[in-house]
């Protein structure tokens, strides 16, 4: 291993132990300095991957820097005088990315949404919250969570890419675990939550608006070659809006449809309903030209669990079996009609563009290192060089978060992937059918609605496509769903004392 890479490995560990410990610890200065803390030595672990792109331009680095440490100041000043305020900029800040260089690869950053951390990171360090009592469902999943976090940095030790799973660390894991726990920081009033609510809509329709835009004039204003590659080959037209993937677009318009699909199915104003629809149908014809499979997909499941929460779950399960087994028929009587030109596994590759080999190999790899996995952040590169693809143009990705989890970390990382699953619908459906009692179901009851709905249909996403710890919606969802469920047990947190005119 080289001096780079030990430096990188050992910071990634560092800085997974510090969110680690910030997710488990009960001493809320303690957290906060954990949690600045692993973000601090988050930037140390990239350190070396960015080193190369400041030596180029000092300069503009230093002056880049002035500019983030001032802006950064302003957040955390903010936002100790107004912790929930951290609530709206997270949801803010969550969608959009930056694309940068980094270690010699393109990469699209949440480079806003890291800003907010930091300074929310600063600014509860300097007005810690009270101490709660969090139900036995949430302490698991907050070291469950833990767990995940520190095994995957460990797994980087004997990894075959270093760089790659440092990034996947230090850019993905160890802020939105912060994410996660800043937002049990935060009071959730119903007007709160539905502000919340306001922005990723408006923020879905921008989206929208944007992809209308480039169907409209055929042009992509985020270049991705393999989007632009199938454009010019194909008979339609994807848009990815300001998003890098079509696929992460249409996951976000997706998941803010089962926010406002939970509004609808609970509301009693007729206005309401029809706006409601109105903006439903403008995101389902953003979502159509995504052409996310993946993300239709998502929003079924989405929307199954909604019908099930909303009447019962009897006739909702009925429907699912009766759509899979006509789906069967299907594949077995017409394959063609799917696109499966015959049985052969190279047919069942084409009809799936080529992620069945994926699988496949990805399985290989597993088969081959059951126990430990190839090391964390490693199946691009392993994938690669087993079968010998040198072409940057062909994916090397698994696109099936399972199948990468036990191709990377063998069967210690699918036990914690399952467990994490577990403990996160526990807290997601606990006492949800009995809150939905009341009539008409509080603001924070329908939000707890929403996280279910919506992690269940993202996890569904991640078997088709990927990004599940990479994505922060998985983080907030959770953070949101803990929070809610916190102040169901414990009731209203009290305050922190707020600091005097002269402090």
């Amino acid at each position: 291993m080289s001096v780079n890479a030990f430096i990188e490995g050992a910071a990634s560990l560092g800085a997974a132990g510090a969110a680690g410990a910030a997710l488990v610890s009960g001493n809320p200065r303690a957290r906060a300095r954990a949690m600045l803390g692993g973000l601090v030595l988050a930037g140390v672990a990239l350190e070396p991957l960015v080193r190369h792109r400041v030596s180029e331009r000092p300069t503009v680095a230093a002056v880049g820097g002035v500019v983030a440490l001032v802006a950064i100041a302003v957040l955390a000043w903010f936002i100790r005088r107004r912790p929930d305020s951290f609530a709206l900029l997270a949801f803010l800040a969550l969608p959009f990315r930056v694309p940068l260089t980094v270690g010699g690869d393109s990469a699209n950053l949440l480079i806003p949404l890291y800003g907010v951390l930091v300074a929310a990171a600063i600014a509860f360090l300097l007005r810690p919250a009270a101490a709660r009592e969090a139900p036995r469902s949430v302490v698991r999943l907050d070291r469950v969570l833990a767990f995940v976090l520190v095994l995957y940095a460990v797994q980087a030790l004997y990894s075959d890419d270093v760089a790659q799973a440092t990034k996947n660390i230090c850019f993905f894991y160890v802020p939105f675990a912060i994410l996660y726990r800043l937002l049990r920081e935060v009071s959730w009033t119903a007007e709160l939550l539905k502000r919340c609510l306001y922005v990723i809509v408006g923020l879905a329709l921008v989206f929208a608006v944007i992809g209308f835009g480039e169907f409209a004039t055929k042009h992509l204003l985020i270049s991705n070659a393999k989007v632009l590659h199938a454009n010019e080959i194909k008979p339609y037209f994807r848009v990815n809006s300001l998003f890098f993937d079509p696929n992460i677009y249409g996951r976000f318009l997706a998941l803010v449809m089962l926010a406002l699909a939970t509004r609808l199915l609970w509301s009693e104003r007729p206005r309401e309903v029809t706006l409601i629809g109105v903006v439903l149908a403008v995101l389902w014809a953003g979502l159509v030209l995504s052409l996310s499979q993946s993300s239709f997909a998502a929003l079924v499941v989405g929307l199954a669990i909604l019908a099930a929460l909303r009447w019962r779950p009897g006739p909702v399960v009925a429907i699912a079996a009766a759509a899979v087994a006509a789906a069967a028929i299907v594949i077995v009587a017409a394959p063609g009609t799917i696109g499966l030109k015959d049985r052969s596994s190279k047919g069942l590759d084409s009809a799936t563009s080529g992620r069945t080999k994926l699988i496949t190999g990805g399985l290989d790899m597993f088969k081959d290192r059951p126990f430990q996995g190839f090391g964390a952040g490693s199946f691009q590169k392993r994938y690669r060089a087993r079968e010998h693809i040198r072409s940057k143009r062909i994916a090397a990705i698994s696109h099936t978060i399972p199948v990468t989890i036990a191709a990377e970390q063998g069967v210690i990382g699918l036990l914690a992937y399952l467990a994490l699953l577990a403990c996160a619908l526990i807290v997601l459906f606990t006492g949800l059918r009995t809150e939905l009692r009341a009539r008409p179901p509080p603001a924070e009851t329908l939000a707890r609605v929403v996280a279910a709905a919506a992690f269940c249909a993202l996890v569904v996403h991640t078997f088709i496509y990927a990004a599940f710890l990479e994505d922060p919606l998985t983080w907030a969802l959770l953070g949101l769903a803990t929070a809610l469920l916190l102040q169901r047990s414990a009731g209203p947190s009290p305050r922190a004392p707020r600091p005097s005119s002269a402090g």
